[in-house]
């Protein structure tokens, strides 16, 4: 199935003009990332260039995609915006529902018991809206959108951070809360900070164990899980060209975990095979015809030094597989030493469980990459030592990977095929396990890899490495086997070593599929009514955020301080928690449940200044919204980092904390907050981040004049009955201070509307 030509067909034949006029008024040759954001400007071209890193721009993106987590509050939301009809072309992709345990089948078959609920909310909200729903089942959404929807030069936001997964195709394809997703979908611009660019010079050409996964994951130990942070990263270089449209995607998808706005490749003849080989030979043809207009500029690639903020040069060819983590993804090691380390570090040998697939690593050629691997544990005799777990990541890789016998080649071995969905990756895993107390060690080809991510076990060592690697140390069940270089002995008591692997890159038969799991929008539907039960456990609708009641913000009490490492699965737990999605009264009993408290160190126990207990986060916060009492989060650095979910914003606005001051910020998660009518703040001075009491009363002074560029002043009243205060900063413009003073974006939706 083709979509979306006509729209394709239109950003075409505009883009060259807009190209050209961003040219004539930067007045040099400019960058892939520029065309591209230039070339979609809600507005026209500007008489002057828009500062990187400093100015804030409106953009009209072409598509919106969301995941059947986030799409539950984003349609919830969209809703209450007035509207018939999406302005733009969005699909719904239902995966994050679905848990891994039993196998493929039987996985989804539950899921549509346990979610009917949840889905037939999402397809008929989609019917009346117009927006295509794509069924339990048909994949998780970021390969599905790189199959059928992501295309050269265009621009799309999607409802998950890992939406950058696009970007293998040239488009810029950035992460974002559903606030954000409704205003696309209400045919209003779309709002960002011009990103700055980081080049990433790729040369030479991958070759034996080393994969495009090792690319990222190199380039997550340079730039660690904040160095991405308000960037777009540009790839580049005869590197670049030599890696399939697939491997590109996993580079770009994995872009999220160092905090990048997202990542981009230019366009090349892999792209326009894949393009093909997917059945979109008119989108290839288009694009072969704008190629100049597709790729940075030749002068950029002569001297990138002059045109990015940043530049990055990788030799592929002396590049070594990597392993990165435990509980972070930037905790990089080569493989030659990483046995070494776990040893030294002290990380659980044996390992338990190894996965493969998942948005990230789930292509034709990853899964014919892996196989070739696993082909060899079978003709050289050797037992699989791990549990292994293989996740496809849509119907039509399924499916065609079926037909040319590789899944049956993983199930020769142990392997289990699980549903076309996120599963383990998201934290929807019934794992079993003999003992979660004991200090355990998994390794899969995922994304993130934060403490309880995948299994809800803070004892789960998790590692993330290629598919093909994933594999090989499976067989092997232990950290310290290096497939170039070690051997493993066999059920005969040989000494046998694997062979350097193979893959292929499309598939020569061309890929197949039998049923998409697609149903596309109807016409005329504006009139049919969407039904929430009222006693309804998983779905609830929304009501709007009360507008700022003018003034200051006077003696809040601190809920939590937090210390360290603060993602948006610490605020906002997936797993069991995703069933809650819709639902945002149930789903606030989880807020900041993961979240360490800087005074006792533990997590969840906070005390209640009103009466003098420890309880949970969320019964503390409830009490001080019960008894009209503001309070106060206060965070470490980068924090909110990880997924999109706006959740982590809405729970702490639903229960009536008001302000959120931290060290610094993740850019998608602060935006979520301005949505939800939040005021979030950055210490001017990291260091009275200390001066904070657990039992101060805390004002926040200045509002009365809140303006772009303006510090407020904290002022902290102590119990001895000292004072101090200090500046702390925002990066509210002009128009996300009217959503704090209306209580959120929709709210000035609404009144728009109206």
């Amino acid at each position: 199935m083709l979509f979306d030509l006509d729209l394709i067909t239109g950003v075409y034949r505009r883009l060259p003009e807009k190209i050209q006029a961003a040219r004539k008024m930067l007045n040099r040759p400019i960058t892939l990332t520029e065309k591209i954001l230039y070339g979609h400007l809600y507005e026209e071209t500007p008489g002057h260039p828009y500062k990187r890193g400093a100015v804030y721009v409106n953009f009209a993106p072409d598509r919106v995609a969301m995941q059947d987590a986030t799409a539950q509050m984003t349609l919830l939301q969209f809703m209450n915006a007035g509207k018939k009809q999406t302005a733009v072309p969005t699909t719904v992709h239902c995966d994050h529902l679905i848990q891994a345990h039993a196998g493929s089948r039987a996985d989804l078959d539950f899921a549509m018991k346990q979610n009917r609920e949840v889905y037939d909310f999402l397809q008929s909200v989609s019917s009346k809206y117009g927006v295509g729903y794509w069924k339990p089942g048909a994949g998780i959404i970021h390969q599905v959108i790189l199959e059928n929807y992501a295309f050269p030069g265009g621009m799309m936001i999607g409802t998950d951070s890992h939406t950058v997964n696009a970007g293998g195709l040239g488009m810029i394809a950035i992460g974002v809360g559903g606030a954000d997703a409704v205003d696309v979908m209400a045919g209003m611009s779309w709002e960002l900070k011009m990103p700055k660019l980081i080049g990433v010079k790729l040369t030479g050409h991958l070759n034996g164990w080393t994969s495009p996964k090792d690319v990222i994951l190199k380039v997550a130990g340079i730039l660690t899980v904040k160095g991405g942070t308000g960037v777009i990263l540009e790839y580049f270089g005869e590197g670049a060209d030599s890696l399939s449209a697939t491997g590109k995607g996993t580079i770009c998808n994995m872009g999220a975990e160092i905090g990048a706005t997202t990542s981009v490749f230019g366009y090349d003849d892999k792209m326009s095979s894949y393009l093909r080989s997917t059945g979109r030979g008119p989108v290839a043809d288009l694009a072969d015809t704008l190629r100049d207009h597709l790729r940075s500029d030749p002068e950029v690639y002569d001297h990138p030094e002059k045109y990015y903020d940043q530049l990055i040069e990788i030799d592929l060819t002396a590049l070594e597989p990597h392993i990165n983590g435990p509980y972070t993804p930037d905790g990089a090691y080569p493989i030659s030493v990483f046995g070494k380390i776990a040893t030294e570090k002290g990380y659980p040998l044996k390992i338990d469980v190894g996965l493969i697939g998942s948005c990230t690593n789930s292509s034709y050629e990853d899964l014919t990459r892996a196989a070739s691997v696993a082909r060899q544990a079978k003709e050289k005799h050797l037992k699989v030592r791990s549990e292994f777990t293989v996740t496809p990541g849509s119907e039509q890789i399924r499916y065609t990977a079926g037909r040319d016998g590789l899944l049956e080649v993983f199930e020769s071995i142990g392997a289990v095929v699980l549903s076309n969905a996120c599963g383990p990756c998201i934290g929807q895993w019934k794992r079993d396990i003999d003992n979660p107390d004991r200090k355990n060690t998994i390794i899969n080809s995922f994304n993130h890899n934060f403490a309880k991510r995948n299994d809800g076990n803070p004892n789960t060592h998790s590692f993330v490495t290629s598919p093909e690697i994933v594999t090989a140390l499976t067989i092997a069940g232990t950290l310290m086997f290096n497939p170039m270089t070690d051997t493993l002995t066999n059920d005969r008591g040989e000494q046998v070593i694997l062979d350097e692997l193979e893959g292929i890159e499309l598939p020569p038969s061309g890929f197949d599929v039998k049923n998409l799991g697609y149903i596309a929008p109807d016409e005329g539907n504006e009139d049919l009514e969407v039904i929430i039960r009222p006693d309804s456990e998983r779905l609830q609708a929304l009501e709007p955020f009360p507008p700022h009641e003018g003034g200051d913000l006077m003696n809040l009490r601190l809920l939590i301080k937090v210390r360290g490492k603060c993602t948006t699965d610490h605020i906002s737990m997936a797993g069991p928690w995703l069933r809650f999605r819709g639902h945002l009264n149930n789903i606030s009993n989880n807020l900041m449940m993961g979240a360490l408290n800087d005074f006792n160190e533990q997590t969840n126990l906070v005390k209640n200044q009103l009466t003098g207990l420890y309880d949970k986060v969320s019964n503390v916060a409830r009490h001080y919204k019960t008894n009209r009492v503001g309070s106060i989060i206060v965070g470490d650095e980068n924090y909110g980092e990880g997924s999109s979910r706006e959740h982590a914003a809405m729970e702490p606005r639903h229960l009536n904390v008001r302000v959120v001051l931290v060290k610094s910020f993740a850019r998608i998660h602060e935006t979520n907050l301005k949505k939800q009518g939040m005021l979030a703040l950055t210490f001017a001075d990291k260091r009275d981040y200390d001066k904070i009491r657990e039992d101060d009363l805390i004002d926040v002074m200045g509002l009365a004049d809140f303006q772009q560029g303006k510090p407020l002043t904290v002022r902290l009243n102590h119990t001895d009955e000292t004072r101090e205060q200090f500046a702390v900063n925002h990066s509210y413009n002009q128009v996300q201070t009217g959503w704090f003073m209306a209580g959120s974006a929709l709210n000035l939706i609404r009144m728009k509307q109206k």
